[in-house]
Order: C-alpha cells, then sequence, then structure tokens
C-alpha cells in the first residue's frame, strides 16, 4: 500500500488508519461503526466514551440504552447488571476489532483513545476518529510517516496489540464492573473472548478461519497479564469427518438469560453434542 504524506503527523497517520478502518467495516457487516475525520461534523456526535468512565449519568445511559435494544429486539426486560454485560461485550468486540482487525489484515496496531470514540445510544453505533497512534513493522510503508512506533518483529506486535486493548478497555471495566457484578478476573475474561472472537469472526468470513484461529491462538497462547486465558481453541469432528474450530467463553455475556434456549455457541452452558448439532443442521 502506498503512503501519501501529509502536511502534519496527525493527518497523515490518521489518514492511514481512516482507510484501514473503512477497509475493515466493508468486510465486517456486523462491526457497526463509522468512521469520521478528525474535524467533520459528524465528529461531535453522539456521547463521547470517554465520559462513561467519568459520568455517571453518561453510564446510566449506556445500560439504559443497552437495556432498551433488548427490550426491542427480544422483548424482554433485562436485569442492570445484564444489560451492562450486555453493552461491555458490544464495546469490547467492537473496539477490539477496530484495532485487531488492523492488525490481521495489515499488520499494524493502531492505538484507539477512548476520546477518539463516540457511541450514538439510539443506533448502537460507534463513530471512530482515526487517531494518529500507529505501530508496524520494519519494512512497511507507514514505517515513514512521522511519529509511527517501528517495532522489530512479529511478537512485538502483538505485545503491543494486546497493550492498546487492555489500556482502552481498563478504565471502562472500573467504571461499569460493580453495574455490572463482576470482579476483575470476569470482565477482563470477556475482553479476552472479544479480542479472540473479533479475529476468529475476520477470518471466517474471509474464508480464513484456520489462519485467524492460528493468529489468534499466536495472540493469546495463554495467560497474558491482564487476559486471564488464552484463546484455546479445540476442533470438534462432524458426522461426515470434517473438522470445527471452537472455544469454551472464559467469560460469560448473559445472553443465555435472555433467550435460555439460544446460549451462544461458545458459551460454557452449550456442550459439544449441541455444537455439533448447530454445526450440522
Amino acid at each position: 500500500m502506498s503512503v501519501t504524506l501529509e502536511t502534519t503527523p496527525t493527518a497523515a497517520v490518521a489518514l492511514v488508519l481512516g482507510g484501514a478502518y473503512r477497509r475493515l467495516t466493508d468486510v465486517c457487516g456486523v462491526l457497526a461503526a463509522e468512521v469520521v475525520a478528525p474535524g467533520a461534523p459528524g465528529a461531535q456526535v453522539g456521547v463521547p466514551a470517554a465520559e462513561l468512565t467519568v459520568s455517571q449519568e453518561t453510564l446510566d445511559a449506556f445500560v439504559g440504552a443497552e437495556a432498551a435494544r433488548i427490550q426491542e429486539r427480544y422483548e424482554h426486560t433485562a436485569r442492570p447488571h445484564v444489560a451492562a454485560s450486555r453493552a461491555l461485550h458490544d464495546y469490547a468486540w467492537s473496539v477490539s476489532l477496530l484495532m485487531s482487525g488492523v492488525w490481521y489484515l495489515e499488520r499494524r496496531v493502531p492505538r484507539i483513545r477512548p476520546e477518539d470514540v463516540r457511541l450514538d445510544l439510539a443506533t448502537g453505533v460507534y463513530k471512530i476518529t482515526p487517531g494518529s497512534a500507529l505501530s508496524c513493522l520494519p519494512g512497511d510503508p507507514a514505517a515513514a510517516l512521522p511519529g509511527v512506533t517501528v517495532l522489530p518483529h512479529e511478537e512485538a506486535l502483538r505485545a503491543e496489540l494486546r497493550s492498546a486493548v487492555a489500556d482502552h478497555m481498563a478504565p471502562l471495566l472500573t467504571a461499569l464492573g460493580p453495574v455490572a457484578r463482576r470482579g476483575s478476573r470476569a470482565l477482563w475474561g470477556m475482553v479476552s473472548d472479544d479480542l479472540v472472537s473479533g479475529i476468529w469472526y475476520l477470518g471466517r468470513v474471509l474464508g480464513q478461519e484456520d489462519d485467524a484461529v492460528r493468529a489468534a491462538t499466536d495472540l493469546l497462547p495463554s495467560a497474558v497479564s491482564p487476559y486471564p486465558g488464552g484463546a484455546e481453541f479445540r476442533h470438534l469432528t462432524d458426522t461426515a469427518g470434517h473438522r470445527h474450530p471452537t472455544r469454551t467463553r472464559a467469560g460469560c455475556c448473559l445472553y443465555y438469560t435472555i433467550r435460555p434456549d439460544e446460549a451462544c455457541f461458545t458459551c460454557p452452558r452449550t456442550c459439544d453434542t449441541e455444537r455439533l448439532r448447530r454445526l450440522e443442521s
């Protein structure tokens, strides 16, 4: 990919990241995110994600909006801790995928600050304004951009991705944990799951599931602080002899409380027999 230098380092990196985010949202149909250029009118639409960690009113509105969506979609009145867990799951999956997706597709790691994200509470859409923090490998054309951090090898880039996601999520977990009624290990387990599952999902939509499973396993081969567990994929074999990757979530998103008979595919409540039944149906 060629890179055109802009007049400032911030503008140059933002241009690169804006293109990467748009390619990612084009591929990932369920990623409800819109890219907003810095300074554009849309950059001020929605609730700043940074306010979730400092304003109880904003946090309550965030959880309340999720409760309203659950009511609309499922005709179910979710308890506050369930709505908080579902809201956190959606946030962690979406924001983690914006970073991990760029890493998977382009071997670049952006650092997304809470200040770069705004939430449309009515629609659930995340508005992302490209920032100026980017890491890449030697030989990447983006390495020529002022301010870009060049890391020596793939493992350093993976470590940067783990750190970028953790740094973004830590303040939100602190703020939302009491509402979700979850301890630190359970909260970070959910973030681990969403980081892994986003990469897995991206691989499936690209027809590269095996490659994505390997990439997610390399990213989280085991517990790496603050993530309490690794990707831990395993395989199930169906009656036709086909092998299918699966894993069991470390943290629960509480969807089963909304649809008790439809627990998530990777939920600890979903046994392997049921997983195979779904795969073959």
